[in-house]
This record gives structure tokens, sequence and C-alpha cells, in this order.
């Protein structure tokens, strides 16, 4: 839709800058890592994705929080089923795809009775042939956890929600205009297998008076808030280019290189493009 004529996309980039819903790390041969999750108690279902190189050989084993262990699973097409505790683990082996070189291996987890053993689960990735040894993992995104479940050393980078990451639409991330500083909760770049600079730039996110559902006002935060400058920034600009005839090109990636152009940079930020504020820093100040 992003490549139709006449067409600009905005989209927010996410929530889950600071929501330790994604970790990721580099393995080096002869060096095994593990990855600690915190899950807190009546955690009703959880699952991790783990992607990859699929050159790269990485052992994966699961540790119960009471020490009881799994693995290395095996490297195989079809479900895999396990038992730790009172929580049932199912294992999915993914496959490269004519549009990804990458493999993801799914961990379900499901409570035997009504809820996951809460406590520190433990994922831990051991080398076997390691060409790249680059890896991310994600928990469930949009606040479906219980407060307190998520990684210990979380990573906030690549935290971009789908389909912010897409390579023609105009990602926007979210900025505290009150005291003209990064929002820490908005989603934040690089994208993992083109590392693509997104967010494309920021807007107001924080404490943003609007409507609210029956009727009235409420003040919300979140790149929702954000996304909104930037699309109503747009139609002005394609109204002024497009309908009154001053630019019949002014859309889809023209659009996204003027609102970068005339973006202002936040204090505090020398270096660009970075992950957090995009190509340029912020459209607009509230």
């Amino acid at each position: 839709m992003a490549n139709y004529w006449k067409t600009s996309i905005v989209i927010g980039s996410g929530n889950e800058g600071s929501a330790a819903v994604h970790t990721a790390g580099k393995l080096t041969l002869n060096e095994e890592q593990e990855v600690e999750i915190a899950v807190s108690a009546y955690e009703a279902s959880l699952n991790l994705q783990i992607w990859k190189n699929y050159v790269d050989e990485i052992g994966v084993s699961v540790i119960h929080p009471g020490g009881t262990a799994i693995g290395p699973l095996q490297r195989i097409q079809g479900t895999q089923r396990f038992q730790l505790g009172e929580t049932n683990l199912l294992v999915y082996y993914g496959e490269p795809s004519p549009y990804n070189p990458y493999q993801e291996i799914y961990l379900d987890f499901i409570p035997v009775g009504s809820y996951i053993d809460d406590g520190i689960w433990k994922i831990r990735l051991t080398p076997i042939r390691i060409t790249d040894g680059a890896f991310d993992m994600w928990l469930p995104a949009g606040n479906v956890l219980n407060s307190g479940t998520g990684f210990l050393n979380p990573v906030e980078e690549t935290t971009l929600t789908i389909p912010s990451t897409a390579t023609k639409v105009i990602t926007v991330g979210a900025y505290d205009a009150r005291f003209d500083q990064a929002a820490a909760f908005s989603g934040r770049g690089y994208t993992r297998a083109t590392n693509q600079v997104k967010p494309d730039l920021v807007a107001p996110g924080v404490e943003i008076m609007s409507c609210a559902p029956g009727g009235g006002y409420q003040v919300r935060t979140g790149t929702s808030m954000a996304t909104p400058f930037v699309t109503g920034s747009a139609a002005l600009l394609m109204q002024w280019g497009i309908t009154d005839g001053n630019d019949a090109y002014l859309y889809g990636e023209k659009m996204k290189a003027y609102l970068i152009r005339g973006a202002r940079r936040l204090p505090g930020f020398t270096a660009y493009p970075n992950p957090v504020l995009g190509d340029n820093g912020i459209i607009v100040s509230s």
C-alpha cells in the first residue's frame, strides 16, 4: 500500500521500549550464554520467540525455576512437547522463507492447571557452529503480561512493533514535549534484519489530550498519540501539493523525506540517525 500512488502511511513505533520484552546478544564459539526470564505469579500463558541466523547451529536448553532442565532441544520440524513442573512446553523450529533468511525458534509455555510456574526461567544457548552469532528474543508485547514478567537483562533497542518495521511507511516514535525529552516507552530501532533506520522521526506522545470513548476528552500517553501529529502534517502537505496543484508528487518516500528534513533535533542527542529519534529528531512540539 505504501508504494501506491498518492499514498502516505503513518504508523506508531509501539510502546515496548521500556517493557523488558526484548533482549539480544551475540554468541561466540566455546562460550555458552544464559538468558533469564522472570515470570510473576498468576501468569496464565507465555511464549518466547528466538530469532537467529539460520546458518548458525545453536543448542537451546530450558531450565525450570526449580532447576530441572531439558535440552539441548532437537533441531527438527514438527512440535516437540515437554513438561517442566506444572508447565507444559511446546517447541517449534522454523525454516527460512523466500523473503527471510533467518530462523525462528518458538517456545510456548502452557500451564498444566491455571498458571505457569513462577520464578526465574533460564534459556541456555550453546554454540555448536557459529558464523554470525547474533540472536534476539522477544516476549509478547502490548501489555498482555503481568507486572514483573520480563527479561532480567532487557535490551531496549529493536523494540519496534509490527507493522512499524515496514520499509516504506513513516514510522513515528514518541517524545515528552513537556520536558523536551525522549519517552522511555517509545519503541526503538533499528530493524533487526535490515538494520534500517526506524523510527523515522518522533512527535509528542506523553500526556496528550485526546478524544475519549463515548464522548468527551481524556489525557493519554503512547505512540498512538504521537502518530496523529505526523498524520495531520502529512495530510496538510498532501493537500498543498496534490489538491492545490503545487506538487503532484508530494507523497510516499518524498513525503517522508520532507518531514524528516523539517524535524527539529532534540537537545542531548548529538549522533544522528539514532534508534531513539530516527533520522533527524522531532517533527512538531505541542
